[in-house]
């Protein structure tokens, strides 16, 4: 039987590295391409890339592709700077691709 006291966890879907908690899901309504996305206020076991501006659906942001520690993989985004104000509130987060995530945990 699970130990349901813990934390809910997603890990890197080829490596089971674990890159971010359910309970620091902002939001499940995103996309990355065709892909749906969430993002989070929180990962961990990540490498950021190199910072650069990406015109997004919602506009121009400055980013930061994210890779797990473990295996390289691309996961996602870490939002850096928005330069429209209503877009301000996702600086600081991180998209993690669905496809590219499993719970682990649960």
């Amino acid at each position: 039987m699970k130990d349901l006291g813990g934390p809910r966890l997603y890990s890197c879907f080829r490596c089971r590295n674990n890159v971010s908690r359910h309970d620091d899901i902002v939001s499940k309504d995103f996309q990355s391409g065709n892909n749906r996305a969430f993002l989070f206020s929180h990962a961990m076991n990540i490498v950021e890339g190199p910072k650069e501006d990406r015109n997004l659906i919602t506009g121009l942001h400055t980013v930061a592709d994210v890779f797990c520690s473990d295996c390289g993989e691309l996961l996602g985004w870490k939002y850096l700077r928005a330069y429209e104000e209503s877009q301000k509130y996702k600086e600081g987060k991180i998209i993690l691709e669905k496809f590219k995530i499993i719970k682990d945990s649960w």
